[in-house]
């Protein structure tokens, strides 16, 4: 009876913990929506980051299964070629996930230069960009290490989408969010930035927008940089091979024609249909009339200001920030939503005992495989917890099993909350405790959004099986619902020693 009330004594100090994330979370979101605080922004955004990293070879190659072509997420650049990859780094209590440019090898002869310009660009962190977290110099390996983003580029969105296209309001908030990006790093001392164009939009785990580090780094030493084609490269490029501050401004005008008309358009094209007032005819017919010809026409101005031929009768980055703030209209839409993907929830950080399939679902928040693997496991961790008496053949008995019996078929069938019914109706008897029924029923909670009683009924089924690793994968996978992410790998990091403590002793998993 002790574990099960220091366990509801655990339940009301989550919840209470959880109000205070709460919190905690709100302030920080009403921080990151207001735009004006561009530095302390920026230092709330490298809170999350443990300085600067040189990676070693073999870690990146650990992590990107030798630089598998598998892994590979981008190819780009004739002059400089490099080549992007995914990758997950397994030496850590979290297995962060990063994106790994590789260079070629001629790119950047002089480690020393390559790993100054690489700190250089390591010292900007800010919520818009995709931000630089290391880099890795040996023998004529040169690589940089930054944020994954894993809900692809603006490119991917805009113009090779399979289910929806971006709407209008999302439009407008790539706009902003790019130009405050560009805004800080300006600000910042960096306002040259190689190659603006909608493969460097990024779409991090929330849905934002965010601008890719890779290029405040030039791709080579000489700094050519312009690998798109020459349709859109800025004209003082085509005249003196440099680029300039100007020339940003130019690139970011022409990725403000693909927002608007969901094409890549080269901007001497764009800028004639604008000069006839075609502008509704230059709109991304995908839209389907869905936006405001106003905000179109205002777009459509600052587009044509950011292309004029002469650099100096360019906006600045403050200017663009300015025109865009005010076309905002959903302000309070989550990106996620308008992105249409999933939300993004932390799940608790990788334990240091490897992980059975349990183990990794719930490490991975994957309640489906949690369904899955409770649904096959079936009765068989209930063995030996049950003390039956002569009242299993009364009628009260029958009763009882038979809504256990309807409680599973509707766990099955996915009918959760008549599972939860059925589930309850079995417990509240109290003849026969089955820890697989309280597991079962606290995974229904959490598929019915119910965090709390899902932590109760984990602690539960722990309380019935003090030795259960699911009972403690249950627990943590309610308690990183409940944003306590430290007691979660806590939990984690139990169940999969106790996993590790059975198979040793020769009882399975």
């Amino acid at each position: 009876m002790g574990c099960c009330q220091s366990s509801f004594l655990r339940v009301s100090v989550s919840q209470e913990k959880a109000s205070n994330n709460n919190s905690l979370h709100q302030a920080q979101n009403h921080h990151a929506s207001n735009p004006s605080n561009g530095t302390d922004a920026a230092s709330a955004a490298s809170e999350g980051f443990r300085g600067f990293t040189e990676f070693s070879l073999a870690d990146l190659k650990a992590a990107t299964n030798n630089f598998s072509p598998e892994f590979i997420v981008s190819e780009s650049g004739e002059k400089a070629p490099n080549v992007v990859y995914k990758g997950r780094l397994q030496n850590q209590d979290t297995r962060t996930w990063i994106a790994v440019k590789k260079f070629a090898k001629l790119a950047w002869p002089d480690p020393k230069q390559f790993a100054d310009e690489a700190l250089g660009v390591g010292k900007f962190k800010h919520q818009r960009l995709a931000n630089l977290i290391g880099y890795c110099c040996d023998g004529d390996e040169r690589l940089l290490v930054a944020e994954y983003m894993p809900n692809d580029t603006l490119a991917k969105h805009l113009f090779h989408w399979e289910n929806q296209t971006i709407e209008w309001a999302l439009r407008l908030r790539v706009a902003l969010y790019i130009a405050e990006a560009l805004d800080y790093c300006s600000s910042e001392g960096r306002p040259v930035y190689h190659d603006l164009n909608a493969y460097r939009v990024l779409f991090d785990e929330n849905g934002d927008p965010r601008l890719s580090c890779f290029g405040l780094m030039k791709n080579s030493r000489d700094g050519k940089s312009y690998s798109t084609n020459l349709a859109y490269t800025p004209p003082e490029y085509l005249r003196n091979g440099r680029v300039t501050p100007e020339s940003v401004i130019f690139s970011f005008g022409t990725v403000l024609l693909d927002l608007l008309s969901g094409k890549h358009i080269p901007p001497s094209h764009a800028l004639d249909m604008i000069r006839g007032k075609n502008i509704l005819l230059l709109m991304d017919s995908h839209l389907e009339g869905n936006f405001s010809t106003e905000e179109a026409t205002m777009v459509f101005d600052l587009a044509s200001e950011c292309l004029k031929y002469e650099p100096r009768e360019r906006p600045n980055t403050k200017d663009l920030v300015a025109t865009l703030a005010q076309l905002q209209n959903k302000p309070d839409v989550p990106s996620y939503v308008m992105l249409g993907i999933p939300k993004h929830e932390e799940g608790p950080p990788t334990p240091k005992h490897p992980l059975s399939p349990m183990g990794d679902a719930c490490s991975r928040m994957d309640l489906t495989a949690i369904h899955q693997i409770l649904v096959m496991t079936h009765y068989k961790d209930d063995e030996g917890t049950n003390e039956l008496s002569f009242q299993e053949w009364t009628q009260q008995m029958r009763e009882m099993l038979e809504a256990r019996k309807r409680g599973d078929v509707a766990f099955r069938d996915k009918d959760f909350k008549t599972a939860i019914e059925c589930y309850s109706q079995f417990i509240d008897v109290g003849t026969m405790i089955s820890p697989t029924v309280y597991a079962r029923r606290s995974l229904c909670h959490l598929l019915c959004d119910q965090p709390d009683a899902a932590l109760r009924d984990a602690m539960q089924a722990q309380c019935v099986y003090p030795e259960w690793s699911t009972a403690f994968y249950m627990q943590a996978v309610a308690l990183a619902k409940l944003n306590m992410h430290k007691d979660a790998a806590d939990m984690l990091n139990e169940a999969s020693a106790l996993e590790e403590k059975r198979q040793r002793g020769g009882k399975g998993s």
